[in-house]
């Protein structure tokens, strides 16, 4: 019998997400491209009615061209593929002929959320999921985007970065292949009735219960599961992240376990490939550090996982990392799996991760050299968490720790070189403000017109 106290629980789980907990599921735990592409390749070339493919990256190199082919494989042998990509992902990853070949070919291509005029800033939100459903039968929530960076090059010694999926299969896959409608239909017409997954479709396959959290923006609902693990964690919360620039809240969250004797890990890459982000993750250390929480370094190339499993039953994996930009800026895509057996398995690869790490202790710096690329998303996290800083400074609304004076030095330096700048050369600051808000405005008005027109009566016939 279920005790009262875990019914509880589950209740505020189900709010906190937005999503039910669903039994019956089969779920396999898929570490790095060398288990996920695979899975993945075999589930699509299996496929005898539907793929549907959503991916945030697909690089458009010998990785990208594999996955290419079988989508279009399987266009050609009359499965109905439809494959969703995100335009600031491709940007400068991804040709035009790449998209065109697939099309070609009878996939159903297309790209969330170009630039459109009308909308300035509606470019910031991204759909930064990674999922993959197949007949309705199988589905996949993942961490990876497709490129070889994923798989590595062992003749050249370049080692793949290190990541986390789920295949799922089972009542939920019809949860993961409603999200993706939500976002195709987004981009242009919704999805056909005929192909959208029915709720009894996918049968029983296991003993897992597992919960579906589709996020979109605004909705912060991974945020409000986050906080609530933390705070319902009694024992041990182990978490995996590639771009950590926590708030001050979930910061606070951690902060708390760990006083209160929880086994709290925080596992976050060494080098990263956005140089700019890793100095905002490095000031966060040393508050985390000093309620107990103890933080962890990647020693590989990258680390691009996002996880999260406490108290060995309870477990997180998918596209969601932890920052503002993922918690409240994307379409975001996570599984939450409540089973001893999966958590047990989560917690024996965060070991294993470990010791390829190196702790960070308090009172010791250590320095790396980064390479250059990343998402604009993660950009926009780190531009939140300066200017979170900076204004508080301005304000004097809380403390700041020594970590800090980095960012405030350098947005003070900054803010100096615009001033010079616009002394020294008034119209290279003037004429792109002037541009910027000249756009703006036509948007404003172009929006209004929109608006004044569904308002208008239709003439009576």
């Amino acid at each position: 019998m279920i005790s009262p106290v875990r019914l509880l629980a589950d209740q505020a789980f189900s709010r906190a997400a937005g999503a039910p907990l669903l039994p019956g599921n089969q779920v396999r735990l898929l570490k790095d491209a060398a288990e996920n592409y695979p899975a993945w390749l075999e589930a699509i070339r299996s496929a005898e009615h539907l793929v549907h493919f959503e991916s945030y990256i697909i690089h458009d190199d010998d990785v990208g061209a594999e996955f290419a082919e079988c989508l279009a494989a399987q266009a050609r042998k009359g499965v109905r593929v439809r494959l969703l990509y995100d335009w600031m992902g491709a940007l400068g990853k991804t040709s035009s002929r790449f998209w065109k070949r697939l099309r070609m070919a009878g996939v159903e291509v297309r790209c969330f959320n170009p630039p459109r005029f009308d909308s300035p800033f509606g470019w910031l939100s991204r759909d930064h999921r990674k999922t993959i459903v197949v007949d309705g039968r199988v589905g996949f929530v993942t961490g990876l985007c497709v490129g070889r960076m994923w798989a590595g090059q062992p003749e050249r010694g370049i080692e793949p970065w290190r990541d986390t999926g789920v295949e799922v299969r089972g009542p939920a896959v019809a949860d993961i292949s409603d999200a993706f409608a939500e976002v195709w239909a987004l981009a242009g017409a919704p999805i056909p009735e005929a192909d959208l997954v029915r709720r009894d479709a996918p049968g029983q396959a296991g003993d897992v219960s597992v919960r579906v959290v589709a996020t979109t923006p605004g909705s912060a609902s991974l945020f409000r599961v986050d906080q609530l693990v933390a705070a319902l964690a009694q024992k041990a919360l182990w978490l995996t992240d590639a771009y950590f620039v926590g708030t001050a809240a979930y910061v606070e969250s951690l902060r708390a376990a760990a006083r209160d004797g929880v086994d709290v890990r925080l596992l976050v890459p060494g080098p990263s490939d956005i140089p700019l982000l890793r100095p905002l993750s490095v000031a966060g250390y040393q508050p985390l550090l000093e309620a107990g929480v103890r933080v962890f370094e990647w020693n590989g190339p990258m680390l691009h996982a996002k996880t999260a499993v406490a108290d060995g039953r309870w477990a997180r994996v998918g596209s969601s990392n932890l920052n503002v930009a993922s918690w409240i800026g994307n379409h975001e895509m996570d599984v939450v799996v409540k089973d001893d057996g999966f958590g047990a398995a989560m917690e024996r690869m965060y070991q294993d991760d470990l010791g390829r790490a190196t702790e960070i202790i308090l009172g010791r710096s250590r320095s790396r050299s980064t390479s250059a690329g990343g998402s604009a998303g993660r950009l926009a996290a780190g531009a939140i968490r300066i200017g979170n800083t900076v204004s508080a400074a301005a304000t004097g609304r809380r403390i700041f720790a020594p970590t800090e004076a980095r960012v405030l030095a350098l947005s003070g330096f900054l803010l100096l070189g615009v001033v010079v700048l616009a002394l020294l050369w008034p119209r290279v600051v003037v004429i792109p403000l002037m541009l910027v808000i000249g756009w703006v405005a036509v948007a404003l008005l172009l929006r209004s017109n929109k608006l004044r027109r569904l308002r208008r009566p239709s003439a009576p016939s």
